[in-house]
């Protein structure tokens, strides 16, 4: 029996259309796997490569202190939401999605391996992505959730990227004072040369 042009029309509406809520589906090809990548490629490079950093890291300003805990939550019910946030695979949006997840992806990773080959006891991160931003792991984050909300047709990712995003703000103020305190003019002339979020550095 052939489809009706409704029945048709209703599944071409359901195929480019983006959704608050979705069909909850626990499986393979869902968000929760690409956001397990994400968790490994941000802790394990620093695991491997020194864990000094990650004693740096967690000596931080009360201020950042405050807001990673609510931001910390946030991403854990996230994660578990994308345990039953399938992705669109077959559609448009899946295919467009797709390259900008795993582009945001890969870079995270960059990003993770530039922080922790430096040692922060010492010095500033300067080096690989950190010379266009000075933040490359919450706009690479924040570029993968983008690309997660494109590929499964979700408001839900991409809601959570801008308040992430909100959050990350005030954090990155905070980390830039801390680094400030810590690293003197060498972290001034950093800031000097290097965009907050993304660009081209200055030549100093």
């Amino acid at each position: 029996m052939e489809p009706t042009e409704e029945l048709v029309r209703s599944k071409l509406l359901k195929e480019t259309t983006m959704s608050l809520i979705p069909v909850f589906k626990i499986g393979v090809w869902n968000v929760w796997i690409i956001m397990l990548y994400s968790i490994l490629a941000t802790f394990i490079p620093s695991l491997i490569l020194n864990k000094e950093n990650l004693k740096v890291e967690g000596s931080k300003s009360q201020t950042e202190k405050k807001l990673r805990p609510p931001w910390f939550i946030l991403y854990v019910l996230f994660f578990v939401y994308s345990v039953f946030l399938p992705f669109k695979v077959g559609t448009v949006w899946f295919y467009v999605g797709l390259p900008v997840t795993l582009v945001g992806l890969i870079l995270s990773m960059i990003a993770a391996v530039n922080f922790a080959a430096t040692p922060l006891r010492y010095k500033c991160v300067t080096k690989g992505l950190y010379r266009y931003s000075r933040h490359p792991m919450y706009v690479t984050m924040f570029l993968l959730l983008i690309g997660v909300g494109i590929a499964s047709a979700s408001w839900v990712p991409i809601l959570f990227a801008i308040i992430s995003m909100i959050l990350w703000v005030s954090l990155s103020i905070s980390e830039e004072e801390f680094c400030l305190e810590k690293y003197g003019d060498e972290y001034r002339e950093y800031m000097n040369s290097t965009p907050r979020w993304t660009g081209i550095p200055k030549s100093h």
